[in-house]
């Protein structure tokens, strides 16, 4: 039979079976909309063939519109009550045996994930979406597209060129991967409860091949954790304690890297940033 859909009716039913009531600690607004989450699937572009990671799947009105796709689906639930009904809530809505499996388990503890997915859609948690998404594509190399569900300012700064006042250290954290991109709004009216913010779909496209060298990643962050952690600074000010630990030499890596030492981070890209990671003199380069 075909795989049917969750009402608004439905999902407060099986939160009070489950006795359930959303929490900001975890952060659960349930989408009560089922044109909205055949909104974030389209977005994603989802079809048969992809093998899905979903998390935070909640009571399943996202899950339940990817497996109408035909799509495989690997959904990670921190909440145990949540994540022991879902495969139920899926078999009595006409899921295959098989299309579902579902993880017990914390997003930002996980590092293995069957069936090596590579697709990843969700309606993410508005306290940990920026840590989730960049874990997960630090984890999981197989992933190389992706449609979330975030608050609209996370959305907003990841998707964030260099130069724009909400730019900052996600933007170019999540620039490290591939380019990202602004897929929809989402009105507040969809969820369960209504939150105090709005929500938009961000969608982003992995890069055919690493940026760089794992090792290069990490260096290259603490480079524009340091840029941003003191934005109003010239790099040659909020990098000197990488980058020799004067001003002075500072400015010859930012020189060597093509960077201007009066610049500030707001005015980078995620390959300048690389380029002077790779500037900087080993062994103790970035003071790692």
């Amino acid at each position: 039979m075909p795989v049917t859909l969750l009402g608004a009716a439905e999902i407060r039913a099986l939160a009070a079976e489950l006795d359930v009531t959303p929490t900001k600690k975890l952060g659960q607004n349930f989408v009560v909309d089922a044109n909205t989450v055949r909104k974030i699937v389209t977005a994603a572009k989802v079809s048969s063939a992809d093998r899905v990671v979903e998390i935070g799947p909640g009571l399943g009105s996202l899950t339940l519109a990817i497996l109408e796709t035909g799509a495989t689906v690997v959904a990670v639930e921190i909440d145990h009550r949540l994540a022991a009904r879902l495969p139920e809530t899926a078999r009595v809505h006409g899921v295959p045996e098989n299309a579902l499996t579902v993880l017990d388990a914390d997003a930002l503890r996980i590092t293995e994930l069957p069936g090596d997915p590579d697709v990843l859609v969700a309606n993410l948690p508005y306290n940990v979406s920026v840590p989730v998404l960049l874990h997960f594509l630090e984890h999981f190399p197989s992933i190389t597209r992706g449609v979330v569900m975030v608050q609209a300012e996370v959305g907003e700064r990841l998707a964030a060129p260099p130069g724009s006042k909400i730019y900052g250290a996600p933007s170019v954290k999540a620039a490290w991967y591939g380019p990202w991109r602004l897929a929809g709004t989402v009105s507040r009216q969809v969820f369960w409860p209504v939150p105090g913010v709005d929500s938009v779909l961000v969608g982003f496209t992995r890069d055919s091949e690493p940026r760089g060298t794992e090792t290069e990643r990490v260096r290259t962050f603490a480079l524009v954790d340091a840029a941003f952690g003191q934005r109003r600074k010239m790099l040659r000010q909020s990098l000197s304690p990488l980058l020799g630990g004067s001003a002075a030499a500072a400015s010859a890596v930012l020189d060597a890297a093509g960077v201007e030492p009066t610049d500030r981070g707001e005015q980078l890209g995620v390959a300048d940033f690389l380029a002077i990671c790779r500037a900087a003199p080993p062994p103790d380069n970035l003071g790692l």
